[in-house]
């Protein structure tokens, strides 16, 4: 592929089907994705979604690595409000330690869930602040490097596994804010064009602006991840694209369920307020024929100058999902 493309996978439950099929299909999707050339597959965190099984994603990590042998696996975030730092250098030092290499570690900033779960998730009220996220995310590097100042409390510590490892930590980000912080630090950016379109230049621009090299990067490397939709034909594709956008139409209502059928979507069209409420993030997605996303993908590369590209193809049907993906790899190598 003339840049890495990759996957971003959130394991969706379908109606008629089970929260292990979600999860099967998951592991059958990184292999078919792995054989078709895709450079990285990261699973991303939520909860509380009935349609979204991608709640650990440190559990699948290690299910995926398992299942394949050259895609880099990795997390697509891993919500740092919800854990401690020490747990997730752990957790990720244990996961390269199995898999030396190939293990990605994406934090994101937000909860990734609404007030309430957020609260069981970190057994306190107050979310991280902005002042407390450069603090937490400086702790889990320095658990994987021997970083704490020999004052420091946690310079007793030992995290074993983490000690040594040789993740690679990545920020995500839907504003300027962690694109600011991924600059400052060095770090690869991810930026989340699949919900926040409207904030993909300003945040690309935001992390070019204010990066500074250091031990990890040399220049700034961004990717940019985007929901595609693609199949044989526009109309075949608009059609597979309807679930999505009535899930989302739901999520918005505080009506989340599990991903419905095109034959569910059909049967309840989007009011006109829905469109409305949807088109900040909907205007982002790439759905279509192969010659329509072919000319939508390179309006995004001229776009964005991205280094890499994350696709994220939430279908009904594995099949469908997975014909995608097909379609894609197909589209980016010609």
């Amino acid at each position: 592929m003339s840049i890495p493309v990759s996957v971003l996978d959130l394991s969706p439950v379908t109606t008629g089907s089970s929260v292990g099929q979600a999860l099967r299909n998951t592991l059958d999707l990184a292999r078919r994705v792995e054989e078709l050339g895709y450079h990285r597959f990261w699973l991303a965190e939520h909860h509380s979604m009935p349609g979204i099984a991608s709640s650990a994603p440190s559990v699948m990590i290690g299910q995926v690595a398992a299942a394949t042998s050259t895609l880099r696996v990795g997390s697509g975030g891993v919500m740092l409000p919800n854990h401690a730092p020490l747990v997730v250098a752990e957790q990720f030092g244990t996961l390269d330690a199995l898999f030396p290499g190939r293990i990605d570690l994406g934090i994101g900033r937000a909860p990734g869930t609404d007030q309430v779960t957020a609260h069981a998730l970190r057994r306190q009220a107050d979310a991280l602040s902005a002042e407390d996220f450069p603090q937490q995310l400086a702790h889990l590097r320095a658990f994987f490097d021997d970083g704490f100042p020999a004052d420091h409390p946690y310079a007793a510590i030992t995290a074993v596994p983490g000690l040594g490892a040789e993740v690679a930590v990545w920020l995500l980000g839907s504003s300027t804010y962690s694109a600011q912080v991924a600059g400052l630090l060095g770090l690869p950016f991810a930026f989340a064009r699949h919900f926040s379109p409207a904030q993909t230049m300003p945040a690309l621009e935001a992390y070019r602006s204010t990066f500074r090299p250091s031990d990890v990067l040399d220049e700034p490397y961004a990717m940019v991840t985007v929901t595609a939709i693609a199949a044989d034909t526009d109309e075949r594709a608009d059609y597979l694209a309807a679930p999505l956008r009535l899930t989302m139409a739901r999520l918005r209502s505080g009506n989340p369920g599990r991903f419905p059928s095109p034959e569910e979507a059909a049967a309840n069209p989007l009011t006109a307020e829905q469109r409305a409420l949807l088109a900040p993030s909907s205007a982002g997605y790439i759905v279509g024929g192969p010659e329509s996303v072919r000319a939508q993908f390179d309006e995004l590369l001229t776009l964005t100058d991205a280094d890499e590209v994350m696709v994220s193809s939430l279908m009904h049907d594995h099949a469908d999902r997975v014909h995608s993906y097909e379609l894609v790899a197909d589209i980016l190598t010609a």
